[in-house]
């Protein structure tokens, strides 16, 4: 589904990727760890066209991303969650969700997802009508996470979805990946809980530095040493 072919991106004179290549192969979830830094999250911004890569292309389905605008990228297919979670503050969660729609004209559908989104979380089926600023840090990310899934995207880009949240939380958060998953979504998962993270990938990848140090059966990363030296605890 996706492909990564030598992907190079620089943020000014840093070096941020270095010639990755990369696959998600459709219905599978992949995981990027690494340390902070080392370019997991100017992937997935390359991949939704919020930063030119200088060389290399980007790959959905056969159709070449590298020159399309990052609107375009969610009309083909590709939705984004990103990390800090990026909510519209100032605007009732119900806008919010509405506005993850906007490449969408089919009101019935719509519609029925946004029941479906409240079925999955009914924390915000709640607080509908509040504004999403005064909501938790889990409700924030809910909510980031359930308006990126009202485009109705086949690959998922998940950037740090439990980040600074309770372990209950997390927990709750990662119910929902696997959830999604099981939906037919594909996802591209970069995480700081390693363990969690693999534990629910099919494959995964290391960045150090921006490069592609190691990749693997998910369960194989579990049970190498030189990663559970440096990530798993």
């Amino acid at each position: 589904m996706l492909e990564l072919i030598d992907l190079s991106v620089n943020y000014g004179g840093i070096e941020a990727l270095k010639d990755i290549h990369l696959t998600v192969n459709e219905g599978e979830i992949v995981t990027l760890i690494g340390a902070n830094g080392a370019g997991k999250t100017t992937t997935l911004r390359a991949i939704s066209r919020l930063v030119n890569p200088i060389k290399g292309k980007i790959l959905y389905n056969g159709k070449d991303l590298t020159k399309m605008s990052a609107h375009d990228v969610v009309r083909v297919g590709i939705a984004h969650s990103p990390e800090g979670r990026r909510i519209l503050a100032q605007q009732t969660v119900l806008t919010n969700l509405e506005l993850g729609a906007y490449v969408r004209n089919d009101k019935l559908g719509i519609k029925s997802d946004l029941e479906k989104q409240f079925v999955i979380f009914p924390r915000l089926a709640e607080r509908k009508d509040q504004v999403a600023g005064t909501l938790s840090g889990g409700e924030q990310q809910m909510l980031a996470i359930a308006r990126a899934v009202m485009s109705r995207p086949k690959l998922l880009l998940l950037d740090e979805p439990s980040l600074g949240l309770a372990p209950q939380i997390v927990k709750d958060i990662f119910r929902v990946i696997r959830q999604l998953h099981a939906d037919d979504t594909t996802i591209l998962l970069v995480e700081q809980n390693a363990n969690l993270a693999l534990e629910c990938s099919d494959r995964g990848y290391v960045l150090e530095a921006g490069y592609l140090k190691i990749s693997g059966e998910a369960k194989d990363l579990l049970n190498n040493e030189q990663v559970k030296a440096a990530y798993l605890g």
